[in-house]
Order: C-alpha cells, then structure tokens, then sequence
C-alpha cells in the first residue's frame, strides 16, 4: 500500500513556500543554491545559501536558479526544490509525493515543462501545475468558482502577475517582470549612478525593507548604507532618505499601476462591476511596499485590499489546489 504525500510549492524567484495539504508553511526560504564549483556539490540551499551571497570564497557560488519566475538552471534548481521537499516531510520506499507548484501566467510551454520535469526530478511522482494568479486568488479567499469578477495583483520577487478571474478561470491576464527584484535593482543602480558606490542585492532588499514606499508615511528616516567606491576600491559609507529610496522606486511602481489600468481597460463591463464592488487584492511579498495600495486606489479609484499575510497566499491556494483534487 502508498501512502501519499502531498505539497504545494510556490516556486518563487526570490522564495520558495511549502506547505501541507492543510495549508500550513513548512519551508518559506529563499530560492537561492550555494554550490562548490568543484566538486559540483550543493552545499546548502535557503537561507544558509542567501546568507553566503556576496561572501563565498572563490570555490563556492551562491545563485538563485529562478530568473523572472522561470528556470534558469535546471539542475540547480532541482537539487534546490530536493532539498526542501525532503526538509519538508519524511519520506519512505512506501510513500508517493503529490505536487501541486505554481507558475507565472505567461511561461510558455517549454517553461511549463521545465517546472515539471524539476519538481519530478526532485523526487515527485504526480505534478500539477497552476499560475500563480489563480492561486493568489485561491489562497485570499476570494470566490473564484463563482459567477463574480475577482482582480488579484500578485507581486512577488521576480513578476507581477495581474488577473480578473471569474467561474474558475482566467478572464484577463497581464504579466510583467517589474516586481521586488527590479526594486532592489532600481535602488541599487541608483546608489551607483548617484554615489559612485557599489553594493550587494542583499543591501539592495534591506534598504528596500526599511525605507522602501509608494507615497510619503509616518515616521520616514534614513539609514547608513555600506559599499565599495567605484573609484578607490575602498569600503565607504552614506547616508540616504526615505523620500531618496521612493523617489528611485517611483518608476517600477508607475510600471505596475500602468499595468492594473491596462487590465482594467480590457474588461469585461459585468466584471468590471464586480470589481468596483470587490476591490483589488493584492498578494505577493513586494505587495507589502509602504503605501502601495494606497496609491493604486488613488490612480484606479478602486479599494485595494491586502491579506494578512500576502506573501503566503499563493502557496495557500497550492493547498487548495490539492484538496480539490481529491
């Protein structure tokens, strides 16, 4: 007799999340794989990996294997997910692994397949795959099954992905790869351009974490920020502002929100109505930027509503992915 074994896996450029069939996190790591460039061995995966990015002696690489919510290195990528489904429950001769993982809504087949083959070499006998969106949606709570329009923004670290769905599908779907990496990037590249210093994606995200909004708040500050300078090759330090940090991002948000109205824009009036009446709900670890919904609904002049906890909804909506398929 098998027993089973089933997870849902939210593959995300920046973090992976795993939880049970019940909807409980088990793993909520980053997508990230340190490997000896050797022996070819992987020496640690998650947070162990992320903390040796920039700090790995010339023998040891630490990547993250998800570019943009696709694969970039297979095999990586494989021994990273391994890792975590065994991390995440015990396994026996007699145990058979059921997978439910999601996907960005524009990867092509090639992509699809991709995602698949990883997660079955990963050690997953049936895989099912589903966009990230619908899981967002699933995981909010939102009543996706019904004769209702439903707007989900789910921004995360490596895509956004924009969705009206409505009876269990898909009736408007953007994607674009402005999300929480291009965030980090835009404040990097800014702190280069502006102050001739260099400084690591790590510190990129931190500024972003603390000092990081879409329109001015309470309690606004400013940091010290370390790097090299370009010029000298020496370790600097400066100083920069929360208005610094939102003006650098205004940008990538105007990108998203420019997103939201195109979506808007396509339609249907019946669910257009809905969604007046719902609102949008945005889902996604980058969701979570100060003052972003309120400056959606300032621009769209639709409520916007946050879940508790945004960046696990879509590996939520895995697990009720799963329990449906029962």
């Amino acid at each position: 007799m098998l027993f089973s074994r089933d997870l849902g896996i939210d593959l995300g450029t920046s973090n992976t999340l795993v939880c049970d069939k019940k909807g409980r996190i088990i793993i909520n790591e980053p997508s990230v794989v340190a490997v000896d460039v050797k022996t070819k061995r992987v020496l640690a995966t998650g947070d162990q990996a992320k903390a040796m990015i920039g700090r790995t002696p010339g023998s040891i690489v630490a990547v993250k294997p998800l570019t943009y919510g696709v694969i970039s290195d297979f095999d990586m990528t494989s021994d990273m997910l391994r890792s975590f489904i065994t991390r995440a429950s015990k396994q026996s001769l007699f145990t058979r692994t059921r997978v439910v993982v999601s996907i960005p809504s524009d990867v092509t087949e090639v992509e699809r397949r991709a995602v698949e083959d990883a997660v079955r070499s990963a050690g997953a006998q049936d895989v099912e795959l589903i966009e990230a969106p619908m899981a967002a949606a699933l995981g909010a709570g939102l009543p996706v099954f019904e004769a209702t329009g439903s707007m989900v923004v789910d921004i995360g670290g490596g895509t956004c992905d924009i969705a009206v769905v409505s009876l269990g599908g898909v009736a408007v779907c953007r994607s674009i790869k402005t999300a929480g990496d291009a965030f980090d990037e835009a404040i990097a590249e800014s702190i280069r351009n502006e102050y001739d210093l260099l400084i690591g994606s790590n510190t990129a995200e931190d500024i972003k974490i603390k000092l990081g909004s879409a329109c001015e708040y309470d309690g606004e500050g400013a940091m010290e920020v370390r790097g090299r300078n370009i010029s000298d090759g020496l370790p600097r330090s400066i100083e920069i502002t929360s208005e610094q940090v939102r003006s650098i991002l205004a940008e990538p948000v105007s990108q998203i929100i420019a997103e939201i109205k195109q979506a808007l824009e396509v339609t249907l009036p019946e669910l257009s109505a809905d969604i007046i009446d719902r609102g949008i709900y945005l889902t996604g670890g980058s969701s979570q930027l100060r003052g972003l919904g309120e400056l959606i609904t300032k621009e769209t002049s639709i409520p916007v509503h946050i879940p508790e906890k945004p960046e696990q909804c879509v590996a939520i909506g895995t697990s009720i992915k799963l329990r449906r398929a029962k």
